[in-house]
């Protein structure tokens, strides 16, 4: 009976399944002959969902530059879109991490949800603000071959119970099909994106699309090549550019190298002149064939020229950076350049040995070896740009000690070279005369600028120091002064609350807004960031700098100059005669620019400035103290940012680590507030990092600095508080109970981050 009964309903499932496949195969179809992925995610859903016995369905696309998923749909006729990180935090971001099935019964059971993973959690906000009730998830990686690029979730079994073997199955089957599907429109989308020189870099993630957009426009503006600019500004390593050229003119890279041959022989016929300004050079003949290092082998009308001056039955053409090309043609030429300095002990090496038997002052301002001395010095100078050097400093000691000379990166100083004593004062005397200075003036402290283009291929400005020392001597300090480039506001390095926040202070009507911190702190690079953001046709800004580092196209921008009377305060008084929207005044010195900074900023206008305090709170007591009118400055006060620079570990080398208990309670009780907002409780896979050391960062295990931010919002109880001059302490508390994040806390977040460690936060903060 019961083989009768199973051979009655054989045919009913068998044609139930033949129904479904070939709602499968035409889905199928559709899925692979979609215009793109949005087609698929959008349009193609509600065919998906049909195939299952579910309510909802939601298919994520692995996003591997962001390290998300993500999800687009439509409300209305207007696209949206999720994205989900791809971490244990969300029940799509396990199933994305982690390649496992997900099958759940009641998604509002967080002891479920537990049993999975302790770290996943439900978001109910879509529920609540759509009127819906999630229970039943079932969620399925999307796989292509062995890597997972989506997630396929089903919402809600119909009947109410939980997902099958069947269901799930079924979602499998369909996962496949979304995997190749999603493969194919990423290889078709970049058959569509517009092949550039630096599409390699874009591929291999060394940088963005967006940030080669901003390199792009940066070029535009200054006589650079974007590859010098991605290399000095982006950070790309130079093999990595060249290997991008390669891949886009399907040649050979080839870099500068001393030790190449002098092909003498096809330069006799050429001017070195016309190779600079064409940039091309030829390398060697052999077996009939020409080889020439060329920057764009597909410049036909230079190919043809190349021809025509260098008969030959074959050319190979190689791709060169601009720079690399310059230096084998002065290589070739003998022409004064960087490369014929060496090292710098090679340099040393030219120089005589001193004569340590002879008197003190034998040697002259300038001595025969000028030439050695001029390459020294531009060696030195070039190798502290290099190596991301903010000062250079050249101390020359009494008697026949020698010279000193040390590096500042990174906030801290660090020996560079020694100079043998006879040619200290040469030294000096060669960066007196580049920066304009007089060479016989050692008494009195002097200051000038240095433009290198005038001396080096180079191009870095410098400003000179010079501080009388004793024994007669002279030191003389260079700092390489900033790009000249803005940097956006988003890559200051604020947290989400802070960025918000500050980006609402910037765009109000009027008020003050002021940077703090000490000197060398960032300060000016992050009002420029905040001018860069308000920089617009509609808006007119004046800025009073002592010196403008940084400019800005559309920024009308002045050098103070209190020698002869000019100080912030006259700048700042002709400002409101010139008709402002925003004034940054580069520092607030006295009761004088603060009253009238004050005064700017209640009469409409925004005023951004800077001062040299600890902290936010501590701020407005400075001003109260040096006279401002606590009810006027209130009512000004927009915000306060207090800021440091903290170095940040090396990428190469730093050593991941699992803190113990003890460490972590102390990062714990550093932070005085409310650490659980931080998201790191102390667990088994919990990681830090520390300092290694290598050859990338001179053994320090350091390399870079990154901001840290306290943020001070004037909110009415603030403004209350400055009225009755509360105690820096009262002010503080308010501001914590505002959201502010001290120092303190904002560096210990970056050591969770991986980006520094606490010996480091713990330099910059006092508490």
């Amino acid at each position: 009976m019961k083989k009768d009964l199973k051979a009655q309903e054989d045919p009913n499932k068998e044609k139930q399944r033949l129904l479904y496949y070939k709602a499968l195969h035409d889905i199928a179809n559709q899925i692979h002959a979609a215009k793109d992925i949005d087609e698929i995610l959008i349009s193609l859903k509600d065919s998906i969902l049909s195939l299952f016995d579910a309510d909802r369905t939601t298919i994520y696309v692995v996003d591997g530059k962001t390290k998300e998923i993500f999800s687009r749909f439509k409300v209305g006729d207007i696209p949206k879109e999720i994205r989900v990180p791809i971490n244990n935090n969300s029940i799509a971001g396990y199933t994305a991490n982690t390649a496992h099935i997900t099958n759940i019964a009641n998604a509002y059971d967080r002891h479920q949800l537990a049993m999975i993973n302790k770290d996943i959690s439900f978001d109910r906000s879509w529920d609540t603000n759509h009127n819906y009730v999630t229970k039943q998830i079932l969620s399925v990686p999307i796989f292509f071959k062995k890597y997972v690029i989506g997630v396929l979730q089903l919402i809600n079994k119909k009947n109410g119970g939980r997902f099958i073997l069947e269901d799930q199955n079924s979602a499998v089957e369909m996962a496949k099909i979304l995997g190749i599907a999603f493969y194919n429109q990423n290889k078709l989308s970049k058959r569509r994106a517009k092949q550039t020189k630096f599409n390699y870099l874009i591929r291999n993630h060394i940088i963005t699309e967006k940030e080669l957009q901003k390199v792009t426009e940066i070029a535009r503006t200054k006589s650079s090549t974007i590859e010098s600019i991605i290399i000095n500004k982006m950070k790309a390593k130079k093999e990595e550019v060249g290997r991008s050229l390669a891949d886009y003119y399907n040649c050979q890279y080839v870099p500068f190298d001393p030790n190449y041959p002098i092909p003498q022989d096809l330069l006799s016929k050429l001017k070195p002149v016309y190779l600079r300004s064409n940039l091309w050079v030829p390398l060697a003949r052999e077996d009939g064939t020409v080889r020439v290092l060329v920057d764009d082998p597909q410049q036909l009308d230079k190919i043809d020229s190349i021809k025509s001056l260098i008969p030959a039955e074959h050319y190979e053409l190689a791709v060169g950076l601009k720079e690399d090309i310059i230096q084998f043609l002065d290589y070739f030429y003998g022409t004064p350049a960087e490369h014929e300095e060496g090292s710098i002990d090679e340099l040393l090496g030219k120089l005589e040995a001193p004569d340590t038997d002879g008197p003190e002052d034998s040697a002259d301002l300038l001595t025969e070896n000028d030439n050695t001395i001029v390459q020294l010095v531009n060696k030195i100078i070039k190798d502290a740009y290099t190596k991301n050097c903010s000062d250079i400093h050249i101390e020359p000691y009494p008697g026949k000690a020698g010279a000193e000379i040390r590096f500042r990166v990174d906030g801290n100083c660090q020996l560079y070279q020694t100079i043998p004593y006879n040619y200290k004062q040469a030294i000096v005397s060669r960066v007196k005369i580049m920066a304009d200075l007089d060479i016989t003036e050692r008494r009195k402290p002097q200051d000038g600028k240095i433009s290198l283009k005038k001396f080096s291929p180079l191009d870095v400005e410098l400003r000179v120091a010079t501080v009388p020392t004793a024994g007669r001597e002279e030191d003389v300090v260079l700092r390489i002064l900033a790009s000249g480039e803005t940097m956006p506001l988003d890559e200051i390095g604020m947290n989400k609350r802070d960025y918000d926040l500050f980006l609402s202070m910037v765009q109000k009507a009027y008020g003050i807004i002021l940077v703090v911190g000490p000197t060398g702190s960032g300060k000016t690079t992050t009002l420029h960031a905040a001018l860069g953001y308000l920089n617009r046709p509609e808006t007119k800004i004046w800025t009073a700098e002592d010196p403008v580092e940084i400019t800005q196209r559309g920024l009308r921008q002045v050098q103070v100059s209190p020698r002869i009377g000019f100080d912030f305060a006259a700048a700042m008084r002709a400002f409101l005669r010139a008709d402002p929207d925003v004034i940054m005044v580069g520092e607030i010195r006295d009761h004088e620019t603060a009253a009238i900074a004050v005064e700017a900023s209640l009469t409409g206008h925004v005023v951004l400035t800077t001062l040299h305090t600890n902290s936010a709170p501590e701020t407005i007591i400075r001003l109260l103290d040096i006279g401002m009118d606590p009810f006027n400055f209130s009512d000004a006060l927009i915000g306060i940012l207090a800021q440091r620079l903290l170095r940040t570990l090396c990428n190469d080398c730093k050593e991941p680590y699992h803190p113990s208990r003890q460490e972590y309670d102390g990062l714990v009780r550093s932070y005085t507030g409310d650490f659980d907002a931080l998201g790191s409780p102390y667990r088994d896979d919990l990681t830090l990092y520390r300092a290694c050391g290598c050859d990338q960062c001179n053994n320090t295990g350091y390399k870079g600095r990154a901001s840290i931010i306290e943020l001070l919002e004037a909110t009415d109880e603030v403004k209350s508080l400055i009225q009755s001059k509360a105690p820096v302490e009262v002010l503080r508390d308010q501001g914590i109970r505002d959201g502010m994040t001290t120092l303190m806390q904002d560096g210990i977040r970056k050591v969770f981050l991986g980006l520094t460690d606490i010996q480091q936060v713990r330099k910059v903060c006092l508490r």
